[in-house]
């Protein structure tokens, strides 16, 4: 159907918060051409201020959500002016003892706009219908929650 390209770059430097080991930092390249700096989260000897792969991970979900959540209210004649969320992912031990983000929460608040408005039905209808059809929901094992305002 279609392939998604990144690069990732590493290169050996002292870590600055621990000098006797390694920078967790590096560069992920995207095919837009924008550079993310990534590390580790702080608690594994990561840079606080780079992003690390369990918020990459979150915001894929959350973008993919929301993507599929603005198509389908455009099908269905809502007009959605403004689409927020402040996910949580939740780094945990999953049933085989292993950390694993486990739990995610997407906390969406959507404003529309135009005559017609869906009612908290209809609003829960639409996220229902962004989770089935959101690739990365489909990818991960994490329990998804959305937590609809």
């Amino acid at each position: 159907m279609s392939q998604h390209h990144t690069a990732i770059a590493w290169q050996r430097a002292p870590n600055a918060a621990e000098p006797g080991t390694y920078s967790r930092n590096h560069l992920a390249s995207l095919a837009g051409g924008q550079t993310v700096a990534v590390s580790a989260s702080p608690e594994y000897k990561g840079d606080p201020a780079c992003a690390d792969p369990e918020q990459l991970l979150l915001t894929a979900l959350a973008s993919c959500h929301m993507l599929t959540f603005l198509a389908i209210a455009d099908v269905q004649g809502y007009r959605v002016e403004s689409y927020r969320d402040e996910p949580v992912a939740h780094l945990e031990k999953n049933e085989a003892g292993r950390l694993a983000v486990t739990r995610i929460e997407l906390n969406p608040q959507v404003a529309f706009s135009g005559d017609k408005q869906p009612d908290a039905m209809a609003l829960a209808r639409l996220h229902d219908g962004a989770h089935r059809h959101c690739f990365i929901a489909h990818s991960i094992t994490a329990q998804v929650t959305v937590n609809a305002a």
